[in-house]
């Protein structure tokens, strides 16, 4: 193959992870090309939801006022519930309401992705959309390049960058992670729903661009580890539920992922929020759970991992994806440039990455949390048995009667007791302060 098909470094995949990644190189004169298989940077992406943006503004600045998001987060509402009740606590902090805003925006990823994509090219690196990448190419086991199944369409470089997100074929296919099992990814499947936006403003009790996040546990998937959601933007909902596909497979039998939406949507508590709203979009997306124990290996001579390839997703209460893929994509870079000045590719060089990986956030953050999945699955009292009880506690503490408040006392913790048990509810609670919080 002539050098005319040579680049120093081949992304594959034109999400966060990989734009992050050839935005720093080709900021720094590194010839670069970013193969997407879209259409366009985003099309593939469902993502409707927050946007963690530290590691955006470290790239871009003026990222508040330039990118196309919907609206800040000013509010959030975290929900348990029950059949028919739902438990909240809302927040809405002042010091939300000013710049940089908790770095905290509700995004559509594909307005995003394509404003970001937009800036990456400006800045030297080039796109191709359209391209699907089959295989690596290897000289030996150093990865040299990439193919879509024909030499007329295979390309070297000096690296490759492996962002190809949650769907991780490459990845497997060289060597860096076992094949995807059912309890290492969930599914999301989201509806866009719209809505005026006076009509929003009104409903969650917003202003200007101020936005709301709401998240609901609990009996919002019918007991299966995973959540509901409601994201306002300017003009529509997004809507939505995820969960473990693991779980889902083993309890839910027979009914698809759909009919778990439908059932969130018509809660009592969530239905009122979506009244008079259209159905404009219905999309589904698989995430990353594969937690700390469980990450794949990142690098090897000629391939570095990135963003939801790698696993890098924060699947705990903060749900936070976005700003680890975009740190992993810039960590990727910094040690693709240290390389090229050496000239050496080999694993023991790369392996820098990884170093910078374990130093930062990133891996701090995913062993922090490293307990949080597998603690749930064995718990899943917290899905169903503790939302329900909290919510006939609350409702008989605070039902009105003539009944003495403290027999009412004597009765919840009689029903306590009977239900769950003191000794129980206890060591569960101390779990949960281990490894959810």
């Amino acid at each position: 193959m002539s050098s005319d098909n040579k680049v120093d470094v081949i992304v594959v995949g034109a999400g966060p992870s990989g734009l992050s990644c050839a935005y720093t190189l080709a900021k720094k004169g590194v010839e670069v090309l970013v193969i997407e298989r879209g259409s366009y940077p985003g099309a593939k992406n469902m993502f409707g939801g927050i946007f963690f943006s530290p590691w955006i503004e470290k790239l871009f600045p003026e990222f508040v006022n330039e990118a196309p998001w919907q609206r800040f987060v000013a509010k959030r509402r975290i929900s348990l519930l029950a059949k028919e009740n739902d438990v909240s606590l809302e927040f809405k902090p002042n010091a939300f309401n000013t710049p940089p805003y908790n770095h905290s925006f509700i995004v559509k990823r594909s307005e995003v992705d394509q404003w970001f994509a937009k800036k990456v090219e400006a800045a030297g690196a080039n796109i191709v959309c359209e391209y699907n990448v089959k295989d690596f190419l290897y000289e030996n086991d150093r990865v040299i390049g990439i193919t879509s199944g024909g030499d007329e369409d295979s390309l070297l470089a000096n690296v490759v960058v492996c962002a190809e997100g949650a769907n991780t074929l490459l990845s497997e296919k060289s060597g860096l992670r076992s094949k995807i099992t059912p309890n290492r990814r969930s599914v999301a499947v989201k509806e866009n729903i719209r809505l005026p936006r006076n009509i929003i403003e009104d409903r969650f009790g917003l202003e200007g661009k101020q936005g709301a996040a709401y998240e609901f546990f609990g009996s919002s998937v019918e007991g299966l580890l995973g959540n509901g959601f409601i994201y306002t933007n300017v003009d529509s909902l997004s809507v939505g539920v995820g969960f473990s596909i693991d779980d889902h497979i083993q309890k839910m039998e027979g009914k698809n992922p759909n009919d778990i939406l439908e059932q969130f949507k018509n809660h009592p508590s969530v239905a009122p929020l979506l009244k008079g709203g259209e159905t404009a979009e219905y999309m589904s997306h698989m995430i990353p759970c594969d937690n700390f124990d469980r990450l794949p290996t990142l690098y090897k001579g000629g391939l570095l991992l990135v963003g939801d390839a790698a696993g890098l997703v924060n699947a705990s209460f903060f749900h936070e994806g976005v700003n680890l893929a975009m740190a992993s994509g810039v960590f990727a870079a910094e040690t693709i440039i240290e390389a090229l000045a050496k000239k050496d590719f080999s694993a023991q060089t790369l392996s820098q990455y990884k170093q910078r990986l374990d130093k930062s956030f990133v891996m701090q953050d995913l062993k922090q949390y490293r307990n949080f999945i597998s603690f749930l699955h064995s718990h899943k009292q917290f899905l169903n048995e503790y939302p329900a009880l909290l919510s006939d506690i609350l409702s008989d503490y605070f039902t009105v009667s003539d009944k003495p408040k403290g027999t009412i006392k004597k009765e919840i913790l009689g029903k306590i007791q009977k239900k769950v048990g003191f000794g129980r509810l206890s060591r569960d609670l101390l779990g949960a302060l281990r490894n959810l919080v």
